[in-house]
């Protein structure tokens, strides 16, 4: 291929045959206008790791509480206790969420919310324990990093305490969701009463050492810089390099309506691939990368699966959170809507649960 920026040249030598990249190389290609240039270095590492194949999972998010201690600049879904529209969720509750599309078959139920305030500690343990008592062969994602810290304050157990007595529950796996942006710098203004980067990573590291799989996450498009973005990518790989836990690695764009951000706008088409792809690149470790549809739209999701990525997440039936901050795509989509638009995008759908394995090839 022919490069119309000369920077890629260097970048795909190493590409070709198989080196890592650094961080200068993360950086030009964070600045590069060449973004055909940078989807076609990512498209060969794609296939490279997982061929033709474009994954997805048929799941259902429930969001217990959007009640939180925090006030993250960042996010539109949280709110204080005595907001008209704060909301929790009592354990059958939860259990009749669970219950309301019954006989699709799900294979994951991804749980998080806010950081509550006056919940006990034995609410998330009963809550895991009753989701898994009803449902025994569903996945149980549940609980970012931030969460898991909460949970061991609130409880004065250690975080590998906490995460070894969810797992004992029926806690099957973490979500990747509050490592927003690892740049100390950063998140002194967009969420400075949140936990840092280091334990972010420290969480994960612990549920690796306990047998936990787990995914991560990296928030783009608001007031970080390319070297952020780099550095971020670059403290993953190295914590891979360290642990091998995560299975999937998630960019997502920043959706600005109704945050303190709102006059930033939304992140353009050529940043939203140029994300996905140097995600691919620069993570050579992490097993997949995920373009979420519910972020993305559903065009360009089908694009990404051509510039690094090779999942799609799933189903979803209903999600609030990014949609409480604008976002105008779907609640949730048909697994034959998924699998057409794989299709559509000339790669082969893989139906798969939360730890990739193969459920059905389509």
């Amino acid at each position: 291929m022919k490069f119309t920026d000369n920077n890629l040249i260097k970048i795909a030598e190493k590409v070709e045959s198989g080196n890592r990249l650094d961080y200068e190389d993360g950086l030009m290609i964070d600045n590069s206008a060449d973004l055909l240039g940078v989807g076609h270095l990512a498209n060969i590492v794609r296939e490279r790791i997982n061929g033709s194949a474009a994954y997805f999972i048929s799941n259902r998010h429930i969001n217990h509480t959007n009640v939180c201690v925090n006030s993250c600049k960042f996010c539109a879904f949280s709110r204080k206790a005595e907001d008209d529209d704060a909301y929790t969720m009592m354990i059958d509750k939860v259990l009749e969420e669970a219950h309301m599309h019954d006989g699709e078959n799900f294979s994951e139920f991804h749980i998080v919310g806010g950081l509550h305030p006056t919940l006990p500690y034995s609410y998330y343990v009963e809550m895991i324990s009753s989701l898994r008592g009803e449902f025994p062969n569903v996945h149980l994602q549940a609980f970012t990093a931030v969460e898991i810290v909460h949970l061991s304050m609130i409880s004065g157990k250690s975080t590998r305490v906490v995460l070894e007595e969810l797992k004992n529950a029926g806690l099957g796996s973490l979500p990747g969701g509050g490592a927003e942006i690892f740049s100390n710098r950063v998140r002194k203004k967009i969420c400075p009463e949140k936990i840092d980067g280091k334990e972010w990573l420290a969480v994960h590291k612990t549920a690796h050492d306990i047998g936990l799989n787990t995914n991560a996450t990296m928030l783009y498009g608001h007031i970080e810089s390319a070297e952020d973005r780099v550095d971020h990518l670059l403290l993953l790989r190295e914590a891979q390099d360290r642990s091998g836990g995560f299975l999937t690695f998630i960019p997502l764009a920043f959706h600005p309506r109704n945050t303190a951000y709102e006059e930033i706008g939304r992140t353009s088409g050529v940043m939203d691939l140029k994300m996905i792809a140097m995600s691919r690149l620069m993570l050579d470790n992490f097993p997949h990368i995920k373009a979420f549809w519910i972020m993305t739209g559903e065009k360009l999701a089908q694009i990404s699966l051509s510039f690094g990525a090779d999942d799609l997440d799933g189903t979803v039936v209903e999600e609030k959170i990014t949609h409480a901050a604008g976002a105008t795509t779907n609640q949730g989509l048909t697994k034959q809507r998924l699998e057409e638009l794989v299709h559509e995008a000339g790669r082969s759908p893989v139906e798969r649960d939360t730890v990739y394995n193969v459920v059905g090839i389509v």
